[in-house]
């Protein structure tokens, strides 16, 4: 597990300190992807930079599996910061080096021999799919496979947690996907906890089970992906559901924004329950989206007639997320 509580973090500015993290804390389960979203100039990178003490926090902690980074210095510093691979963001790869010299650059650091290096590097390239490009080098790459190679470098060490700083940056949706299928298998196969910071919500509907959304420096939402789905008028809602149309609101009847999760969401619930309470069902927008391998459905209903209400209490006895939206007052 790793644990980020209260961080701060200020730089100089024209006028005074200028605050990048604010009171930051997050907790993020082990062997889980947390996505770290937010707007530019939220903290993003700089809460990157401090969770591997790459920059040092004015204040606040940071654990893996219980150690306080912050507290440590010299030697013991640098043997904790092996429990966290970092996989910068942009192309951080040493163009003189071949692929399997990249990926072996955090073992040689760590004293590893030769016979060792071999076996780790040979096992990682497999991992990330590359293992016929061991010889190959950098500029010989696609961005895409450039990415794997740094994850896989980032894996050298055996980390408990594996943070990577905007890795999809730049490449096109299939290769996308393909990076985020690495990052998926390090959690998987090794076990590893991921901390991806990005602005590209696709990255999070595919892998996160939890996120952590920051403006100004704050964290102003933070936990399970499905949970804050489901909280009305949250960003997380905003951000990752199907959008919704306000100009279609209807002069009469009821009208609610429900969301579905599971396989509630590809079941008929919606229509046979407003079947059942002798309620017209009208879809005014929405759609069906997919989170982390979870079908979620968000859909604006209108309701006409008298089992109306009771139709809404059923859907939220049945664990729908509902919530009433205004409709326009008539003026005669």
């Amino acid at each position: 597990m790793i644990s980020v509580e209260h961080l701060t973090k200020a730089f100089p500015g024209p006028t005074g300190p200028l605050r990048a993290l604010d009171d930051v804390s997050l907790e993020v389960p082990a062997g889980t992807v947390c996505g770290v979203v937010g707007p530019s100039g939220a903290g993003k990178s700089t809460l990157a930079r401090c969770i591997p003490l790459l920059e040092r926090p004015d204040s606040g902690a940071v654990r893996v599996d219980g150690t306080d980074l912050v507290a440590l210095r010299g030697g013991a510093l640098r043997d904790a910061r092996r429990r966290i691979g970092v996989v910068p963001q942009g192309d951080s790869l040493l163009r003189q080096r071949s692929v399997a010299g990249n990926v072996a650059l955090p073992l040689e650091a760590a004293g590893a021999d030769r016979a060792e290096r071999r076996v780790r590097v040979g096992e990682l390239l497999e991992l990330v799919g590359l293992a016929d490009k061991a010889a190959a080098y950098p500029d010989q790459l696609s961005g895409g496979q450039r990415q794997r190679v740094a994850v896989a470098r980032a894996l050298a060490a055996r980390p408990r947690v594996l943070l990577a700083d905007e890795p999809t940056s730049a490449l096109d949706p299939t290769t996308t996907a393909s990076v985020l299928d690495v990052l998926e298998r390090a959690r998987v196969e090794l076990g590893v906890t991921v901390l991806v910071v990005t602005h590209d919500m696709f990255v999070v509907r595919r892998i996160c089970a939890t996120i952590a959304v920051l403006d100004h420096g704050r964290v102003v939402e933070h936990g399970s992906v499905l949970d804050l789905v489901t909280r009305p008028g949250s960003r997380a809602a905003t951000a990752l559901l199907p959008p919704l149309d306000d100009a279609l609101l209807p002069d009469r009847g009821v009208v609610a924004d429900v969301v579905l999760t599971g396989d509630a969401a590809a079941s008929p619930l919606l229509s046979g329950t407003a079947t059942r309470h002798g309620a017209e069902l009208t879809l005014l927008g929405g759609g069906f989206t997919d989170l982390a391998g979870v079908p979620v459905a968000r859909f604006r209903i209108g309701l006409d007639g008298g089992g109306a209400d009771a139709a809404l209490a059923t859907l939220a006895d049945a664990g729908a997320a509902v919530e009433r939206v205004p409709t326009p007052v008539v003026v005669a």
